[in-house]
Order: structure tokens, then sequence, then C-alpha cells
């Protein structure tokens, strides 16, 4: 037997170890104590349990990084230890393969095809990395919105610096009245000359879900090609990449699938990938694969075993019943401050056009302020928002986020509100 084969099917031995997900070995997910079978208080109680809070405040700031549940970071700890120990063996052999029947189990949750989907660390990587490798030619332009995230941003402007390309910002309403006002709006800046457009799916600082798929169609009419900043939603809401018909997708995981830090998506619409120029060359591969795109060099791969592990969890809450229980926390307490003197709800009133994350502010009272004072005085934890017509905190709870915390938060807006 060559040593080339011998060390790959000594990799491939690897997969059966009891260190790896449940994805890779088909072990069954257990826990020490189960989780009970209805969606009632005792089973969100039960999930509470999966997380080690840190008891110095109410952390209503878990969009940046959404931490990883006991179970899951129990199993990361071991892929650690694997990788740690077999070392060179794990990496030479069977890495490749690992990640990617993670990232097809990525793809099946998304609903796309596996060779439209590699595995990132983070958003701005997956989006920079199209935005980056698209075949601009000077006088090309591209759109995108001045609520979108600033590393997307700023990488277009850099676009622009090495191109030529003109980038057209439009601002997205916090309360439109309509659908069809958001299509208008990214509409009524193309021209010939546009090519590409970057959409949030949920924009990250108000929570604002928008309508994608009727973007997408709008846009491919003029022969415009769509990009969707995901970051906030894959592990949050139901993501159908196909649903969406949008030609790139990026996302990190590490929000709200509750991965380790350091990992993310990048999805690319099959006839697109050809196109794309790689950030970092790869060996040969054929024009329309998209590993070509997803050279990382060597990084912590224990980070992409524990994909698996996250989307087991995800699977023990399922994710019908995790986007109805986010929903339903971020409305317990942003219908009870709708209406209030001095408050201000950015995030819209209308259900569907939201789930766990919004933003609130309280007049004449700077977010920066509003955010210390809610951590200094009532233990509040959260992150303020100053811009792109964005004033207030954005609150971001998680599924073991109780009813109580929210009321103590309520009773904190209140306090704050009558103040002024």
């Amino acid at each position: 037997m060559k040593k080339r084969d011998f060390l790959k099917r000594m990799g491939q031995a690897a997969v059966l170890s009891p260190f790896l997900p449940m994805g890779l070995n088909a072990q069954p997910y257990l826990d020490s104590k189960p989780y009970p079978e209805y969606d009632n208080d005792e089973f969100w109680k039960r999930i509470r349990e999966d997380y080690d809070l840190k008891p110095d405040y109410i952390n209503l700031e878990n969009g940046y990084y959404n931490f990883v549940p006991k179970p899951t970071l129990n199993k990361f700890l071991e892929h650690v230890k694997m990788v740690n120990y077999e070392a060179s063996h794990y990496m030479r052999t069977v890495q490749w393969d690992n990640k990617r029947s993670i990232a097809d189990r990525l793809a099946k949750l998304v609903n796309c095809d596996p060779e439209e989907l590699v595995i990132t660390r983070n958003t701005t990587e997956s989006l920079d990395l199209i935005s980056g490798g698209f075949p601009w030619k000077e006088g090309d332009e591209a759109i995108f919105a001045e609520q979108d995230y600033g590393a997307m941003q700023e990488h277009f402007k850099l676009m622009a610096k090495r191109y030529g390309i003109l980038n057209k910002i439009v601002s997205v309403p916090n309360h439109p009245k309509s659908d069809e006002e958001i299509v208008t709006l990214y509409e009524s800046q193309i021209t010939p000359k546009t090519k590409l457009m970057m959409v949030c799916h949920m924009i990250n600082i108000t929570g604002h879900i928008l309508p994608i798929r009727k973007i997408c169609d709008m846009a491919h009419s003029h022969g415009v090609e769509v990009m969707v900043d995901g970051a906030h939603c894959v592990g949050h809401i139901n993501v159908d990449i196909k649903a969406l018909d949008c030609d790139y997708y990026g996302s990190s995981l590490h929000k709200w699938l509750s991965t380790p830090l350091g990992a993310g998506l990048l999805y690319v619409r099959k006839e697109k990938i050809s196109k794309i120029w790689p950030l970092f060359a790869e060996h040969d591969r054929e024009p329309d694969d998209i590993s070509r795109l997803n050279h990382t060099g060597t990084h912590p791969v224990h980070t992409d075993l524990a994909i698996a592990d996250a989307i087991d969890y995800l699977e023990i809450i399922g994710m019908e019943r995790k986007e109805n229980r986010m929903r339903f926390i971020q409305r317990y307490w942003s219908d009870k401050l709708r209406g209030i003197e001095n408050i201000v709800i950015n995030t819209p009133i209308e259900e569907h056009k939201s789930c766990g994350i919004a933003n609130v502010g309280v007049k004449n009272m700077k977010p920066k302020v509003l955010a210390e004072t809610l951590l200094e005085e009532f233990k509040v934890f959260t992150v303020a928002i100053d811009g792109a017509n964005v004033h207030g905190c954005r609150i971001t709870p998680n599924v073991y986020t109780t009813t109580e915390e929210l009321d103590k938060f309520v009773i904190a807006m209140k306090t704050l509100a009558a103040r002024v």
C-alpha cells in the first residue's frame, strides 16, 4: 500500500473517534439531564441550565457573540484535545473531509446545494470574498444601505479606490409603510451600470427583516446580482436560500447558531462561482468548484468540528420552536414599551418584520449614556447604536433569557423615560 493511501485510510478511521461530532460518527446526542418534550416554561428553564451565566448583569447583548451552551462547549473542548493529540496526522488526513461533511450539514440547514456552500470565519470574510473578488470594471456601480454593517461598507469603499467603482448608498426607514417601499428604494438607484447590490436579511442594528425575495426578483429583472448579509439569521430564523433566490449569502455561525468564535458560511449560486476571484490562491480547481474560494491555510479546525455539535443542539430545540421563542421574548419587552412617553422603538411593529432583535431609545438621552446607565444602575448589559437613523440600544436576548429578566429591563426603561 502506498504511504499516501495508508495515511488517508488511517485518517478516515479517525472519523469513528468519540471525539468527533454526531454529524460525522452517527453517535446519538445525549446529555445527563433530559429535555422536556413540550414547548413550555419547563423546557426553557432546562435550556437555561445549559448556559453558564455571569451573575453580574442581565445579558441583553447576545448579538455580537452568542456564547456557547455547555453541551456544545464540552464537545468543542473534546475536539481541541483530539486535534492536539492527533496533531499533524489529523491535519494531513481527514481535516478537509470532515470540514466538507460539516459544510454539507450546513447546506441542508439553509437549503442550498452542498457544492454552493463553504465554511468561513465570519460574515465579514464571506461577503468581502465576494465584493473583493467580483470582476469590477471602472465605472461599475454598487448599491448598499447606510444601515449595513460597517466592515462591509468599508470594503466597498476600498473597491471604489482600487477599481474606480461608484457606491450608491440608500437609507432604510425604521418603519416602512410596506415591502414595496423598501423594494422601490433600492430600485431607484439602479442604472445600466449597476452590477451588485448588498442587502441585509436582518439589519443588525434594529433587527428589521427585509423582503429579500422581492428585492432579488426586482434586482434580477434589471440584471443586477444580490449579495445578502445574513449575519444574524442562521440559527435565529428559518433560512431558505433557494426560496430567497439570492446570488450570494453570508452568515456568522458564532452568533445565533452558537458555535465557538470564528465560524461562518458563504453561499454562492453555482453559476456565479467561476466569476469570483479567490482572495488566496488555491491548488488546481475547476472554475465552478466553490472550494477555490476557500483556501484558509492552517486554522483552528476544532472550531469547524464544533459546528456540527451546534447544529445538534439546535435540532434539540427545533428551528421553528427557537424562532417562535426568539420572537416571543422580543415582543414581550418591546410591546410593553411601545407607546410609553419618551421611549422610541426603532424596529417595525409588524411581527414578520423582526424576530429576537429590536432597538429602543429614550428621547433626549444619548445611546451611549443609556447603555452605561442601564449597566451601572440597573445591571443590564446592552450595546449603544448612534447613527444611520438609529439612536438607541440594540436589545438581543437569547433562548435562556427569562421574562423576569425582561420585566427588570422594562422597569429600567420606564424609569429612565420618566426622568427626561
